[in-house]
């Protein structure tokens, strides 16, 4: 939200003249539908509001949009290598339901743990089981290229059988939400023109906008928010994702930004429907949004009952985009770890309180092999991490290149890895929860991994029926049955678990 803020201040004269049109747009249609008397004339305190409520629904309007020009590798049918047979039954017993959706893999960890390399090995393991598969980075780091001995792109690359590359560049990728804003500009002439006067290419990437826009190209590949973005989709589509992107706090907020969206949502729809102002310019901002999103297939003339059906079209998508990163099916998220640093292994931890808290669930976790692990420090390294299903990856040697990804994945020592990436692959990994209602004892159980009593912080707002827990820099609201509602009478930490007594 603040880069588009920060968009406004850079380019005064356009939405100036956006605010002017959308008034005597919204003045015609009050006079005619909603108000009998004239518009007030806006104060300082309104313009600083219509300042603020403008970019926040002009970000949702390019929720479809992301980079240019992306083309898709077709789906191959290829025979399996040794070792890949259980992915391929998966994929072939899964055949119908991957025709409706893409999934997409990712990594948590602390830098230096080994995300890229997991997510080359899981890239790798997938495409010679036969998936169509896109391993997606978000940074100017050459080291995926280095290991794939392959030139990564703004466009998908082939770089083996199966296997595409993609690389994120945000100069890229704003000029798609961009060229849809003009083009529904362009049906409305709500500006006039102005938009047409403003070049893409010229624009430059102000900070906080990069964790944007690769949520926005990433919903292009994956269409986790249904029909608006699978319209964008070409036919044939890729069946995984394999993302590695800037860091593991930006991963974090993409999985929490649908769930948080519609809280804003449902402020900025009282707004719209409850105040003057919002009444005034709410229809007008609201066509703009339908137009470049296409998020009704109404063919109609816009009118008063149609803002509801778009409200209530955004609030859909929003809700089918949170529920998507807690679908093991959609997404699989694993963490990496350095087995012979501490750090890297209490990152790992708190990483997975993390997700929770983020509203996604963790698939997995991986290490990478070492000589200096004995079986009873991977047994102890296994036991905190568990009931995580737990993993190692072979150590990559990078003496000689290019590498041998067909021998790597091979290895025996990344049996364990293979099998635990099958299992995600087909769906099929079941996800443990991470709440618990006892109505008995009128409790709630928490599982908090990665954080003590002292992190975490309980609030209650609405009387007894939600509970607002705070930890990790994330917020998530707890909804309480009727037979536990009540106030918070006590909590205590027992195993990873914070165990809240109501009363």
């Amino acid at each position: 939200m603040s880069c588009h803020t920060s968009l406004l201040y850079l380019y005064p004269r356009l939405f100036s003249s956006l605010l002017s049109s959308l008034f005597s747009l919204s003045q015609s249609q009050s006079h005619r539908k909603l108000e009998t008397k004239p518009p007030s004339r806006l104060t300082q305190v309104d313009e600083m509001a219509l300042f603020t409520f403008c970019p926040v629904l002009s970000s949702s309007s390019v929720l479809s949009s992301t980079t240019p020009n992306l083309v898709h590798t077709t789906r191959t049918q290829t025979r399996t290598r040794s070792g890949a047979k259980a992915v391929t039954l998966a994929a072939s017993s899964s055949s119908e339901d991957s025709d409706k959706s893409t999934k997409l893999v990712t990594f948590l960890g602390k830098g230096g743990s080994g995300k890229t390399t997991s997510a080359i090995f899981a890239a790798q393991h997938y495409a010679m089981a036969g998936f169509s598969t896109c391993l997606v980075i978000h940074t100017q780091d050459p080291t995926a290229e280095f290991l794939l001995s392959c030139k990564i792109g703004t466009s998908p690359v082939l770089c083996s059988e199966n296997l595409s590359t993609l690389r994120f560049e945000t100069t890229k990728m704003l000029l798609g939400p961009l060229k849809q804003l003009k083009q529904a500009d362009a049906r409305l002439n709500m500006t006039q023109g102005v938009l047409e006067g403003i070049f893409g290419e010229e624009l430059g990437v102000l900070p906080g906008m990069d964790p944007i826009f690769s949520a926005l190209a990433l919903e292009r590949l994956v269409g986790f928010f249904g029909n608006v973005a699978q319209r964008n989709h070409n036919k044939d589509k890729f069946d995984i994702i394999v993302y590695d992107g800037m860091s593991s706090e930006e991963m974090l907020r993409m999985i929490s930004a649908a769930g948080k969206a519609r809280l804003y949502l449902k402020y900025l729809r009282n707004v719209a429907d409850k105040t003057d102002f919002g009444r005034m310019a709410g229809p007008s901002l609201l066509r703009l949004v339908d137009e470049a999103m296409s998020l009704t297939n109404s063919t109609n003339l816009f009118n008063g009952n149609r803002s509801a059906d778009i409200w209530n079209s955004v609030e859909k998508m929003l809700e089918r985009g949170s529920s998507a990163f807690s679908e093991p099916q959609k997404f699989g998220c694993f963490l990496v770890l350095d087995p012979n640093n501490p750090a890297s292994i209490s990152s790992a931890l708190r990483y997975w309180g993390c997700t929770i808290q983020a509203g996604g669930q963790i698939s997995g976790a991986f290490a990478t092999s070492s000589p200096n692990l004995n079986t009873e420090s991977e047994e102890e390294l296994k036991n905190k991490f568990s009931p995580l299903p737990f993993a190692f990856i072979p150590h990559i040697s990078q003496s000689s290149l290019p590498l041998d990804w067909v021998a790597i994945t091979q290895n025996t020592v990344g049996e364990s890895a293979r099998n635990l990436l099958s299992t995600t692959a087909s769906g099929s990994s079941s996800l443990m929860s991470s709440v618990t209602f006892d109505a008995a004892r009128k409790s709630v159980i928490l599982f908090m991994p990665g954080f003590d009593k002292s992190e975490i912080k309980l609030y209650q707002y609405r009387g007894g029926s939600e509970l607002l827990v705070e930890a990790g820099d994330q917020r998530r609201v707890i909804y309480l049955p009727p037979k536990i509602q009540g106030k918070v009478g006590g909590a205590k930490f027992i195993d990873r678990s914070l165990v809240i007594t109501m009363r």
